[in-house]
């Protein structure tokens, strides 16, 4: 017998190709998802059960005309950081720039800082409550990336809490090292040499097994594609795959970057060019879309939708939750910008934060679609129609969270 079957529920599966392929989000209307083992054991329609419900699972619960989804994936994080940014928030809204309050000692360096003095348990309790408010949405796989410590100590440290995260909640947890997103002040104007410390601390990252893979900041005010393409030969020598905080505030050629290195995804891209855009696709790279620093900034710059879509690059959202620039922890609000500001359909939006979305993680062949086989994480929500979810904002339908087959939030 399965563990548990779910019934009376529409199934917005995300799959893009098979029998659901021709349906919007995949849909099985009137459908069934069992679970074994924490692992989804059939999905499909009511209809076609191998029999009765009661002589199929231990448990059977009714969904009552509810939707279920894929887990949510939030695919890129900065979730663990100290201090906070209001007053920054404060200058740009007198006219200082982005790039001005970084060139000036501000931004990223004054999260370095209050990161660098805060412990494993400060960073754990300011953490926590922000990965809690994202898993209330349904979120059951998130991305956290390092970046704000600057030196191996500190990194470590935050991939720590990061881990730490992952074990004592119902999350899977990814975890990048980001060791190249700004320079240190103890290395002002050496930027060379600081990418030799990145490189030269690879392989102990590595080694300590806290990394799933590596990012960098390609752009103007932090590092050019020649550095980011040392950092990245030295990941691939220490077998970790990488990504790319790519073209978000000029055409810095850090799409062709990702492209280069078989990178998992290029993340922001407003100013990526279609050559750039058409060299992920031929990577199969995935176009991760920020809609929340690009709200939060006042950018005007849209991602080359256009091209994305011409060229079939897959395209994911994320929260892209950090202190500077999208202190956010609603994946549901993302789904409305990536809608309102990038002009994603709603389904497209649900799919940046399921399949996509495990994709940019590589966790497509465990995640991201209600499959046979695949991880036993989805979300059962009081909605009438997927399109609510990216449709409403300021208001969470999530009714039940199961993860790995086990129900976490909702009873």
């Amino acid at each position: 017998m399965w563990d548990d079957l779910w019934t009376g529920a529409h199934l917005a599966t995300m799959v893009a190709g098979g029998k659901q392929a021709g349906a919007p989000y995949g849909t099985v209307e009137d459908g069934a998802l069992a679970v074994e083992g924490g692992r989804i054991a059939w999905a499909g329609r009511a209809a076609d059960l191998p029999g009765k419900p009661a002589d199929l699972a231990q448990r059977v619960h009714d969904a009552a005309g509810a939707w279920i989804t894929p887990g949510l994936v939030d695919c890129h994080t900065h979730l663990v950081y100290g201090g906070d940014r209001a007053r920054e928030f404060e200058l740009r809204l007198t006219g200082a720039s982005y790039e001005q309050i970084a060139r000036a000692g501000g931004g990223i360096r004054y999260t370095v800082e209050q990161t660098r003095k805060a412990s494993e348990e400060d960073l754990y309790a300011a953490a926590l409550p922000r990965l809690q408010d994202l898993m209330a949405e349904g979120v059951t796989t998130v991305e956290i990336k390092s970046g704000y410590g600057l030196t191996l100590e500190d990194e470590l440290k935050m991939l720590r809490v990061a881990r730490r995260l992952g074990e004592t909640q119902p999350v899977t947890v990814k975890t990048t090292y980001l060791g190249a997103h700004a320079i240190p002040p103890e290395f002002d104007r050496r930027p060379e040499e600081y990418i030799d410390t990145v490189v030269a601390n690879m392989q102990a990252v590595a080694a300590t097994g806290l990394a799933d893979a590596v990012d960098g900041f390609c752009e103007r005010i932090a590092f050019y594609p020649e550095q980011m393409a040392r950092v990245f030969e030295a990941a691939r020598a220490a077998g970790l795959p990488v990504k790319l905080h790519a073209d978000q505030l000029s055409d810095s050629k850090g799409a062709h970057l990702v492209a280069r290195f078989g990178g998992l995804s290029a993340d922001h891209l407003e100013y990526t060019s279609e050559e750039g855009i058409r060299a992920l696709a031929l990577k199969g790279a995935v176009a991760v879309l920020l809609p929340g620093a690009f709200y939060f900034l006042r950018e005007t710059r849209l991602p080359p939708m256009e091209a994305i879509r011409k060229h079939g690059v897959p395209v994911a959202l994320a929260t892209d939750c950090n202190p500077g620039s999208s202190p956010c922890t609603s994946i549901l609000l993302m789904l409305n910008m990536g809608c309102t500001l990038f002009r994603l359909t709603p389904e497209e939006a649900l799919a940046g934060v399921t399949r996509n979305g495990a994709k940019a993680l590589g966790l497509a062949e465990t995640h991201g679609t209600l499959e046979t086989g695949k991880a036993a994480d989805f979300v059962i929500w009081d909605i009438g129609s997927p399109a609510e979810l990216a449709y409403r904002f300021g208001h969470n339908p999530c009714r039940q969270v199961v993860k790995s087959g086990k129900v976490v939030r909702g009873g």
